[in-house]
């Protein structure tokens, strides 16, 4: 079984990874009961030789089986599944649900604040961020200036307390970041939102700002569901998913 690059259907096709293919073949598996909770993945090597991938494709798959809960990993013993369905995935020490209210209760407000108050270097140093996030085609790269972007933000803002608490979130921002971004490909979209929120910022538009953030979390959450709920076709896993 080989899964290879392929390309997702609708009108502006979006090419799936094979990270991606592995992981839906995995997860389609678990939900349907192929592996069921308490039994133990195939190895490592099994699993490279079945689904015809690399370790480090297959690695990043068991990662996001992880997230979702639907596996733990026990050191020196192997991969378990531990439930059958996605509820909300963990991002480092934090629910999905619960880091999405906090953002939307912190970071829509502080984008206001940032539009009332931001200085010229606040928005220089925005401005720069954004065309290196623009110009950014390594993943691992633009996550860290993701969440670099969002503490600009809330350094705008000129209220120590925001910036403290966009940091103590800081490592789920960038663990969610990198999950969209392998899974529902939200990096020009991403970029795009944050586009809006920078020229709000400069226009001192509180209305602006806080519009722009707000729906740039409702994005967010809009792909998370989308990967968590995906919308299910009836095929049996036998075979695997075909590329």
């Amino acid at each position: 079984m080989n899964l290879s690059d392929s390309q997702t259907g609708g009108p502006a096709p979006r090419r799936v990874s094979a990270m991606e293919a592995v992981l839906a073949h995995l997860r389609d598996a678990i939900e349907r009961g192929r592996y069921a909770i308490g039994d133990k993945l195939p190895s490592e090597a099994e699993l490279c030789r079945t689904l015809e991938v690399s370790r480090p494709v297959l690695r990043e798959a068991l990662r996001a089986l992880q997230t979702m809960g639907l596996t733990v990993s026990r050191t020196g013993k192997g991969t378990f599944v531990v439930a059958n369905t996605v509820e909300d995935p963990t991002f480092g020490d934090y629910a999905a649900s619960d880091l999405l209210e906090v953002r939307r209760h912190i970071e829509i407000p502080v984008a206001g604040y940032a539009a009332l108050r931001r200085t010229p270097e606040n928005l220089d140093h925005l401005a720069h961020l954004l065309d290196r996030m623009e110009r950014e085609t390594d993943t691992t790269a633009w996550v860290a200036m993701d969440t670099l972007f969002h503490l600009a933000v809330a350094e705008a803002a000129q209220n120590p307390v925001f910036r403290r608490v966009i940091e103590e979130i800081r490592d789920a921002l960038a663990r969610q970041s990198a999950f969209l971004n392998e899974l529902g490909g939200r990096r020009e979209q991403s970029n795009r939102e944050h586009r809006a929120i920078v020229e709000a910022l400069t226009d001192g538009s509180e209305h602006d700002a806080v519009e722009a953030m707000s729906h740039h979390l409702d994005r967010v959450e809009t792909t998370l569901t989308d990967i968590v709920r995906p919308q299910r076709t009836d095929h049996p896993t036998e075979g695997g998913p075909e590329a």
